[in-house]
């Protein structure tokens, strides 16, 4: 009885053993990790935004995860009367418009300085200029002398250039309006308000923007949308 009661004993001690180690096991087994996914990087946007040797100068590449969507360069619906060929600019929503056939158009994101916003109406490309020298103007060399006054005889072309990688000048009438569509090395601009400067655009697509427009390109700036309940 006693052997019985023994060898019973031992018996269930296995298996209580194995079972409690089946236990541990069980709940001792580290919990899945969950990692974020990786932002998804769009090739097309990837391949326009790379770097550039250009006349030799080494534009760096923009990172388009780091980028709003709607300011990468894409082409969108946009009806309007303007003809095919005309460039459109919304220095209000920050966008430039270069119009396609069948009511579509090539937008790009912009950066809009206080002169963007002090022309509006007509004007013509009346001069294209790649890595162009940048002269400051008199009202910015009165505001910042210790900044601007050793550059009151302009700066030339150069990735540090304001002016970027190209530069268009609008003219009207003859006259130069002072108004420039522009590239920047300050892509965190894109899409926003800025202090100085006119219409400034990512290296990548100013150059991009210049390969399409010929000399005496019409353009057409914005201006401010007119409020509900405004009267004229």
């Amino acid at each position: 009885m006693h052997s019985f009661t023994l060898s019973t004993l031992r018996a269930g001690a296995v298996v209580i053993a194995g079972l409690s180690a089946a236990a541990c096991t069980t709940t001792s087994a580290p919990a899945p990790v969950a990692f974020a996914p990786e932002p998804r990087i769009d090739a097309n946007a990837a391949r326009m935004y790379g770097a550039v040797l250009d006349d030799g100068w080494a534009i760096p590449a923009v990172d388009p995860v780091k980028m709003d969507p709607r300011n990468v360069r894409q082409v969108v619906d946009f009806p309007t009367p303007e003809p095919v060929g005309t460039v459109v600019v919304d220095p209000h929503e920050r966008f430039l418009y270069l119009v396609m056939e069948g009511g579509k158009a090539m937008r790009y994101g912009v950066g809009v300085g206080k002169a963007g916003l002090e022309f509006t109406g007509e004007g013509i490309i009346q001069r294209k200029a790649a890595w162009p020298r940048w002269t400051p103007t008199p009202d910015m060399i009165a505001r910042e002398p210790e900044k601007y006054g050793p550059l009151r005889q302009g700066m030339d072309g150069g990735i540090e250039n304001p002016l970027g990688a190209r530069a268009l000048y609008l003219f009207k009438n003859g006259q130069d309006t002072l108004f420039r569509i522009h590239g920047t090395n300050q892509e965190w601009s894109i899409g926003k308000a800025v202090s100085s400067g006119c219409i400034r655009m990512l290296n990548q697509d100013v150059i991009d923007l210049n390969t399409r427009v010929p000399p005496k390109t019409r353009v057409v700036v914005l201006g401010a949308p007119v409020q509900p309940g405004a009267t004229a």
